[in-house]
């Protein structure tokens, strides 16, 4: 016997709204899917804002566009549930009403207050050691950037103090689509977890923390599991989404905790690669563990047995969809770029790319820094700026496995995942730059909404635990690194890494 679930993906740039069908035998099978889109309202300030109303009219009309596809009644839906991003700043008031738009986990304005709490007293890494020591001791993590959720938070407190006093609840994205569904406020723990304030040993809220950075802990929602049924779908959400009244609501999770799960890198050493619109190496840990130096830090994931060491950048299957729509004033889909670029060579011709087309977050914290075409001369083509699009985009997740493996240990093969990971000659690049064996797995586009179906199965009771759902996750193909590729790559890493080093001055003088 099978029941049916609907897993959102709650992106960025956009929504998909995926049908799972869930058996013991079967365990997660993905059906079809729909995609909405909003926009993304990047300001001058280095604020990154999104409408909150937007991603449940997306919920809306993507729910009633998928069930009219595939003729299943309402009525068949046992559950729904979420992977979500995260560090998303959501503001409501007591009717969970948006007071603002939402802030995105991309928002740099923040500085002043991250330097009035992390940049005083004595320092190491520019972070005020008392507090890091804090953090340390409670959470396993420090908050080493402008753009993690406190700052954010106080940032509203400090500019925008007729909206502050009206501040119920600070949620998160999923957290506010959960609120929407439900009427019920909680929040997962690895999204909790994702701002800092989490207690990782007694599992709780940081009396110590918030007081620390004058949190107001009346503004923090009650926390779950991400397992955990939070609700039933009420009646006028219901009629919003096409949906049964009394359906059950799950937690879910955050993006890359899920997108882990739905990719089987649920044992120790296991190494996920994604490239959504943003992207990041995430590795399965057993214990906490912060390297400041790189800004890589274990997070609290789905599975309660285990960590997500994360080290992130900001824009990955970004700068390639920016250079497709921007290189030769050709109109081309992907198939068209890949096919005007399958002949560069290794290393495009000597053109090297960084992809911080919005600053960047690891192994170096900046806002400032941006995308550079380094190594361009009279015989340079547009082919060679889009080769070198994507190579930059690898050589930085090259750059981040390197700073993780400073402190774990990681197992052979990568798997690769999120929109990127669509394209074989992309998969084989990353391999290439790498110098590691690639696997995709089915359906990569939908890995973070697979983690969330497949974690509603163990919700279920189809699957005994977190770990079990190695074994579903069927792997597509794999990738073998090209030993002379791989070469052309260890040259240009530390040329590649240079770039930021060499240019952090220019970045500051002309962004800061």
């Amino acid at each position: 016997m099978s029941v049916k679930v609907i897993a959102y993906d709650v992106g960025t740039t956009g929504l998909k709204t995926c049908l799972f069908s869930i058996s013991a035998e079967e365990s997660v099978r993905y059906l079809a899917g729909e995609v909405e889109h909003y926009e993304l309202h990047v300001l001058e300030n280095g604020g990154v804002e999104q409408e909150a109303s937007d991603w449940w009219e997306g919920m809306s009309r993507s729910t009633k566009r998928l069930l009219a596809k595939t003729g299943v009644p309402p009525e068949e839906i046992r559950g729904i549930t979420f992977c979500s991003q995260f560090q998303t700043v959501v503001l409501v008031d007591k009717s969970g009403r948006p007071l603002r738009r939402a802030m995105s986990c991309m928002d740099a304005r923040a500085d002043a207050q991250f330097k009035r709490y992390m940049g005083t007293g004595i320092k190491v890494e520019g972070l005020d050691i008392i507090k890091v020591l804090k953090y340390l001791k409670i959470t396993g993590a420090v908050s080493g950037s402008a753009k993690d959720p406190a700052w954010k938070y106080l940032w509203v407190r400090d500019n925008e103090p007729e909206i502050f006093q009206k501040v119920y609840k600070w949620l998160d994205a999923k957290e506010y689509l959960i609120c929407r569904a439900t009427g019920v406020m909680k929040a997962s723990r690895d999204d909790a977890n994702g701002t800092f304030l989490y207690d990782v040993k007694k599992g709780t809220w940081s009396p110590t923390l918030c007081r620390m950075l004058d949190i107001n802990m009346e503004h923090l929602p009650e926390l779950c599991d991400s397992a955990d049924q939070v609700g039933k779908l009420l009646p006028g959400p219901a009629e919003e989404l096409g949906l049964a009244a009394g359906t059950a609501v799950f937690s879910g999770g955050s993006d890359v905790s899920l997108c882990s799960v739905g990719a089987g890198c649920v044992d120790i050493g296991d190494v996920l690669v994604y490239s959504g619109t943003s992207g990041w190496v995430a590795t399965t840990v057993d214990k906490l563990h912060l390297d400041l130096g790189n800004l890589i830090g274990a997070l609290v994931g789905a599975d309660p047995t285990s960590y997500n060491y994360i080290a992130e950048v900001e824009t990955s299957g970004k700068c390639m969809e920016w250079v497709k729509d921007r290189i030769d004033r050709m109109e081309m889909d992907y198939d068209d770029m890949i096919e005007y670029i399958k002949d560069t060579p290794a290393g495009a011709n000597g053109v090297v790319f960084s992809p911080w087309m919005h600053g960047n977050r690891c192994p170096f914290d900046d806002a400032n820094s941006r995308g550079v075409f380094f190594n361009l001369d009279i015989s340079t083509r547009g082919s060679d700026l889009m080769k070198a699009v994507i190579e930059g985009v690898c050589l930085h997740m090259r750059w981040l496995l390197e700073c993780t493996e400073k402190s774990f240990k990681t197992r052979p093969v990568i798997r690769f995942a999120g929109g990127s990971a669509i394209s074989p000659y992309i998969c084989q690049v990353m391999a290439d730059v790498l110098g590691r064996e690639v696997e995709t797995i089915e359906n990569t586009r939908q890995v973070g909404a697979m983690g969330a179906a497949a974690l509603l199965a163990v919700s279920f009771g189809m699957l005994p635990n977190i770990r079990e759902i190695k074994q579903i996750i069927q792997v597509s193909h794999v990738y073998k690194p090209r030993p002379e590729n791989t070469a052309v790559y260890d040259k240009l890493l530390p040329v590649f890494i240079d770039l930021y080093r060499n240019n952090k001055k220019s970045f500051a003088a002309l962004n800061g």
